[in-house]
């Protein structure tokens, strides 16, 4: 059973990256380029069964896009990873306490980031 994945990233090239990486496991991958952009889709109706969003874009930051989207019908308990360069433990509870389920830091391991898709969404 396929479930989609929807991909936030302000860079052309890490959307590319990460959609080959999760559209090669047979997984529909959704893309948006911004954090606005993500919740428009989300709020007109795309239900993804996991969300990976950039923290550093442009006016709306991951961590924004994250509040906003657990109050979008549906999000509240979808699991979301923030994908970023930084690594600092107060970004990441900053990142925890706004709703998000994980941690990916940039660059991505493509075996690792499909293990733990894996394990956040079973049967994806």
């Amino acid at each position: 059973m396929a479930g989609t994945v929807l991909i936030v990233d302000d860079s052309p090239t890490m959307l590319l990256s990460i959609d080959g990486i999760l559209s090669r496991t047979g997984l529909k991958v959704e893309k948006a380029v911004s954090g606005e952009e993500a919740l428009a889709k989300l709020k007109s109706g795309l239900n993804p069964r996991l969300m990976i969003t950039d923290l550093n874009m442009g006016a709306m930051n991951g961590i924004e896009l994250i509040r906003s989207a657990r109050k979008v019908p549906g999000m509240q308990f979808t699991p979301i990873l923030m994908l970023t360069t930084e690594s600092q433990q107060d970004r990441r509870n900053e990142a925890k306490s706004a709703g998000a389920t994980g941690w990916i830091v940039k660059p991505v391991d493509s075996a690792s980031l499909v293990k733990l898709v894996g394990q956040l969404v079973p049967g994806l």
